[in-house]
């Protein structure tokens, strides 16, 4: 093999590479050798057949698999010789191979830069710090409660409104024909509640107990059972009682319904949560800061490739959210009508674009130089947990992540960032600082405010348009006031529901 620089100038790399003639032909005998071993020919044993024929007859065949072994295995070893590290997968170009000649191709690449480490040890950080009151716990409680209604039988005068409940009796039928799943005795339906069919529970505001009515309805066209999608149906409803809704006492036995031991149990479960959430933006914070300080230690050229491509990404998710702007406005706006992005906006997310390159290779290099792995055990966790999105289909999303090698990648990328990013705050010196839930909240918003992305969405786009770009790329987690979640409550069976389809999602990079 022959290997000619071509260009060496900054991060750029172009080789010619030639391979002999002789290498090929080598090649290919060992493919023909290969070949004799099962081959069957008229006239020859099985195995027995000469090679010179073999080689004549399929010899002009094999080079295109020789090709692409070859140029694999000589680009890996001009790569190694050279000590090149490409930034992305290098191009290359045959510029010549026939039967009998030399093989050339060319390699252009671009490799990663030589760069030094800030010292990780000189960081100085601020965690922010919340204490969770009782009143925060309490206020939580409240909000749960208020999430757990109970149901008291109204009087038989009382005609229902939205908010309340009524108990009834139902039977569907589409076309005069009753169907599987359309009955039922003594159902508690909360009108307002949105959790049967549209037009539904609209039509029983009003009734009182002991009425009758007629309820017709059309199933949605995405409703999941074909048979019923699109189909007019009525359903003959009868209201055994009409409930008004009272508040539930914040005590034990609330607890016990939410599957808790009691009270204090449901106190301690809430005080978790909170506190889960306070430690999430406090992350946030520190990360900020962290990536605010390595970007300010290091200054660097960046592969031009790389830069190319994220700031490409950047501009088309820029679009994306300009065009759904313009359809919030106007819902006949299309793709073509909107304006593209103006300079100065273009201009603000290429140094973003920069940024987010070179803190990219620099956490990349921290993670390579201290061996920081992110293991398979974390990899299937992290898809487990997407898979968990798309019940019923958590099979096929397992498969879509072992069959897509591009995936897979974006999976890791973040779990590898994040415990780059624990490594550097294991070394950076961190105060703490004690702040209310309130004071936390302002600090993240203000950041935002401050963020480059959020300024440069304020620019305006060119001046056709109102829309303009406001997607904020480097990824900030929004400050949200911690809560505690409602208990899930069951809908019955039949209900507006369209199986979700399984798709992986870009993992998106947090820079």
């Amino acid at each position: 093999m022959k290997i000619t620089e071509k260009e060496n100038n900054g991060l750029k790399r172009v080789y010619e590479v030639v391979i002999s003639a002789a290498d090929i032909d080598a090649k290919v005998d060992a493919e023909i050798l290969e070949a004799q071993k099962t081959v069957k020919m008229p006239g020859f044993r099985p195995g027995k057949a000469p090679t010179s024929l073999l080689k004549k007859l399929h010899g002009k065949n094999l080079l295109g698999k020789i090709l692409e072994e070859t140029v694999n295995e000589t680009s890996a070893k001009v790569l190694s010789d050279k000590g090149d590290r490409p930034a992305t997968q290098p191009k290359i170009e045959v510029v010549s191979f026939d039967e009998g000649e030399d093989l050339v191709y060319s390699m252009e690449l671009e490799v990663v830069p030589d760069f030094d480490l800030p010292d990780l040890s000189k960081i100085k950080l601020e965690r922010l710090a919340v204490k969770v009151d009782k009143k925060q716990i309490d206020d939580a409680v409240k909000n749960i409660a208020a999430g757990q209604k109970d149901y008291k039988k109204a009087a038989k005068t009382h005609k229902a409104a939205d908010g309340d409940a009524v108990l009834i009796d139902y039977v569907g039928s589409v076309d005069g024909e009753e169907f599987e799943g359309g009955a039922a005795e003594g159902h508690q339906l909360v009108l307002g509640s949105n959790t049967f069919i549209p037009g539904y529970e609209e039509q029983l505001v009003g009734v009182k107990a002991g009425d009758k009515k007629d309820v017709t309805v059309t199933f949605p066209e995405s409703y999941h059972a074909d048979n019923l999608a699109g189909k007019e149906a009525i359903f003959k409803v009868t209201v055994q009682e009409v409930q008004k809704p009272a508040d539930v006492k914040i005590d034990d036995e609330l607890a016990k319904r939410l599957g808790l031991a009691d009270l204090d149990g449901l106190k301690d479960a809430v005080k978790g949560q909170i506190e889960n959430e306070h430690g999430e933006l406090s992350r946030t914070h520190i990360k900020r800061a962290l990536l605010d300080e390595l970007a300010d230690a290091v200054d660097f050229e960046v592969p031009s490739n790389m830069l190319e491509m994220e700031n490409e990404q950047i501009m088309q998710q820029i679009k994306m959210d300009m065009h759904r702007q313009a359809m919030e406005e106007n819902p006949e706006a299309k793709p073509e009508d909107i304006e593209e992005p103006s300079d100065d906006v273009k201009e603000e997310y290429e140094g973003i674009a920069l940024r987010r390159v070179r803190l990219g290779l620099l956490l990349s290099e921290i993670g390579s130089k201290n061996d920081i792995q992110v293991g398979q055990d974390e990899v299937t966790r992290a898809i487990s947990e997407e898979a968990r999105k798309y019940p019923g289909q958590e099979q096929q999303v397992f498969e879509y992540f072992q069959k897509d090698p591009n995936a897979m990648a974006q999976m890791k990328a973040p779990l590898y960032e994040e415990k780059v990013v624990d490594f550097i705050l294991e070394l950076a010196k961190i105060t703490e600082k004690k702040v209310s839930s309130d004071e936390m909240i302002a600090i993240l918003e203000a950041e935002d405010d401050d963020a480059p992305e959020k300024k440069a969405s304020k620019k305006k786009a060119a001046p056709k348009k109102k829309a303009a770009a406001k997607k904020p790329v480097e990824k900030k987690a929004a400050a949200k006031k911690p809560a505690a979640k409602k208990a899930a409550t069951k809908k019955p069976a039949v209900k507006k529901a369209a199986p979700k389809k399984a798709a992986a999602k870009k993992a998106d990079k947090k820079k």
